[in-house]
């Protein structure tokens, strides 16, 4: 190294710097919430001479959006302003930055607050003019508001941000009504709730009280599941465009705490026993933003009314989890947006479809996701209860919730189950194991090709050229003949009804907008009781949660890559959305993917990122060799 001349040196330092750049660029497990976005991953790296002319490497990344978050200081760091500002980072590891405006100080520990200091009405005026005037905010966590006086400056705040706003759009605003604490103790007056009502909730997006909150801003108790819809409908016209009441108890521990007479013990109040359950209910305006298809609806449309479900911990460490599921949602809401601003304004990264149709409902299940994660690694720093722990984004099926039809369905009985291929080499479960292919065709012809082709264990027949009901059952009935005979499995896309009459199918296939027309017609209990399989899309996270609510035979996201095979309104989904599907669906379940799998070659990619069945259209319609493209297909997915 001696010899070496140090411009020559130099080159070689950055030929090192740089290769070591790009495999950790090409390592990343997500890169689409690094604070260098999925398109910022995708820009090349440049060099940059200083003033001495030397070459530097410059990564260019996009800036991180910018998220407030409005609320008191909690001086033992489990709750407040402190949570806030660890939830922004950690969840989107960076790619938000977390902005704060103290509305008051608490000298406290795990043990309780010993002193409450408010600064002036000023002092707070000042902190968000002074934001707002250089970092602009894609979204608002607002949290304590201990006074009237604090309400109303917050609220007339919010009024003026709404009315001038930039490019057209307002940043979202999600507040924490911080009146009663989770024990059940109040902490402000009539005063500021009034005020908080009046100000605040008009010019709010999202209002999350927990129940105890919910029965102050009511004047009532919600001691069922029809009480805390009707509540959330009463709060919904306070103003706010939706409202999420929140859950960690069951309702079976109201019974200690009411009065005689005040506690109906046979009114299914014990459906939430063991679960953790939150009630998002949305405007039916605030609704249809990005909703794939507007005149239909989903389970997981905010309008209809959303039960957000997981399994309860039992734990006392869980100081902080109202402040942290408030910031999570509008950190989430934010990366979506960022992701969707990307794209609209000519970004040239990788679309990342769950990502970018990160909405409201999606948000939430995020953040319940990444306070469960918190809350089951909580443990005790001080002499009292510990704080939630801050993890990154949720990667864990343990964690992620489930949507539920209504908090009676909670925990339905599973369909028919499945496993993968390759879980079958290991398992000794006696489950029906999925082929690692599932062709999929519109045509009786194509299924009579396909059941005769060695390697097809599964066809699903997806019929789109005619809705007559007659049509339909004939071609099922005569798709059916041909796979009875052939040994292979046949799945019906969508036409349930018509399947269950044929007998003889193998299972159901049905995306997010027929399966809500099936739950509310009663077919889900249909479809078990003939004792079919059952196959249920996704496109985004709140899908997901649906689909695990179900408890399906398989799951299947999509599209991966771009297709042409099908409208789809949603953007690919890529390689890494794959990843964290898998990670996010339970082991046992078969993870399909769908779009764009070509050939062979990409499906050994998409089997590489996780997923245990590809299921193609064009691979196996559109070769000269069907049988060489399934033996190819089947090695693959091995």
């Amino acid at each position: 190294m001696a010899n070496v001349e140090p411009q020559q040196l130099s080159s070689r330092i950055i030929a090192i710097i740089t290769s070591l750049l790009s495999i950790l660029l090409s390592a990343s497990s997500f890169s689409a919430v690094s604070s260098c976005s999925t398109a910022s991953f995708h820009q090349p790296i440049k060099f940059v001479q200083d003033e001495l002319g030397q070459k530097n490497i410059m990564v260019t990344c996009k800036a991180p959006s910018i998220v407030y978050t409005i609320a008191g200081s909690d001086s033992g760091g489990g709750a407040g302003i402190q949570a806030d500002l660890k939830a922004i980072h950690t969840l989107s590891s960076g790619s938000c930055h977390g902005c704060s405006a103290i509305t008051c100080l608490t000298a406290q520990n795990s043990m309780g607050v010993t002193k409450v200091h408010s600064p002036g009405i000023e002092f707070l005026r000042e902190q968000l003019t002074c934001l707002e005037g250089d970092l602009y905010p894609s979204a608002i966590k607002v949290g304590m508001l201990g006074t009237g006086e604090l309400a109303e400056e917050v609220g007339d705040w919010l009024r003026r941000l709404k009315e001038t706003s930039r490019g057209g759009k307002n940043p979202l605003v999600v507040v924490d009504p911080v009146m009663i604490s989770t024990s059940g103790h109040k902490l402000i007056d009539d005063d500021a709730k009034a005020k908080m009502i009046q100000k605040v909730f008009p010019n709010t997006d999202l209002v999350t009280p927990n129940k105890f909150e919910a029965e102050e801003l009511l004047g009532r108790r919600l001691l069922t599941p029809d009480d805390i819809e009707t509540g959330a409908r009463e709060i919904l016209r306070m103003g706010p465009k939706a409202v999420l009441i929140k859950g960690g108890h069951s309702f079976v521990e109201e019974q200690g705490k009411v009065g005689d007479g005040d506690f109906d013990g046979g009114n299914h109040v014990d459906v939430s026993e063991g679960f953790a359950q939150d009630y998002l209910l949305m405007s039916r305006e605030f609704a249809e933003e990005g909703k794939p298809v507007k005149d239909r609806p989903r389970l997981c449309d905010g309008s209809r009314g959303v039960w957000i479900c997981n399994d309860r911990y039992e734990t006392i460490h869980t100081h902080g989890t109202g402040c942290t599921l408030s910031s999570a949602i509008a950190t989430a809401w934010s990366m979506g947006q960022s992701e969707r601003d990307d794209f609209s304004s000519g970004g040239k990264g990788e679309k990342v479809g769950a990502l970018g149709s990160m909405y409201l409902v999606d948000a939430c299940c995020i953040a319940k996701a990444y306070v469960n994660a918190g809350i089951a690694r909580g443990v005790q720093l001080g002499k009292g209860p510990g704080p939630v722990v801050h993890t990154g984004f949720p990667s864990s099926h343990q964690h992620f919730p489930t949507v539920a039809f209504n908090a009676y369905s909670a925990s339905p009985r599973s369909f028919l189950a499945m496993q993968s291929y390759r879980r079958a080499q290991t398992s000794q479960s006696e489950a029906v194991t999925l082929g690692r292919i599932l062709p999929i065709v519109e045509t009786v012809e194509w299924i009579e090709k396909l059941a005769s082709t060695s390697g097809v264990e599964d066809i699903q027949l997806r019929i789109k050229d005619t809705s007559d009901y007659a049509t339909v059952l004939d071609r099922i009935k005569s798709a059916q003949s041909i796979c009875q005979r052939s040994g292979v499995r046949l799945w019906i896309n969508d036409h349930w009804k018509a399947a269950i009459e044929a007998g003889g199918c193998f299972g159901i296939h049905l995306g997010q907008e027929d399966l809500a027309s099936c739950v509310d017609f009663g077919g889900l209990d249909e479809i078990r009781a003939a004792g079919l399989a059952f196959g249920v899309s996704t496109h985004s996270y709140s899908e997901l949660a649906v689909a695990l609510g179900v408890r399906p035979s398989y799951i299947s996201l999509g599209p991966v890559f771009p297709t042409s095979s099908k409208d789809v309104k949603f953007y690919p989904q890529g390689l890494e959305t794959v990843r964290q599907w898998k990670s996010l669906i339970p082991p046992e379940i078969p993870l399909v993917a769908i779009g764009g799998i070509g050939d062979a070659n990409v499906a050994k990619v998409v089997r590489g990122a996780g997923a245990d069945c590809a299921a193609v259209i064009g691979a196996v319609t559109k070769v000269d060799d069907v049988a060489a493209a399934v033996t190819n297909l089947n090695e693959a997915m091995c």
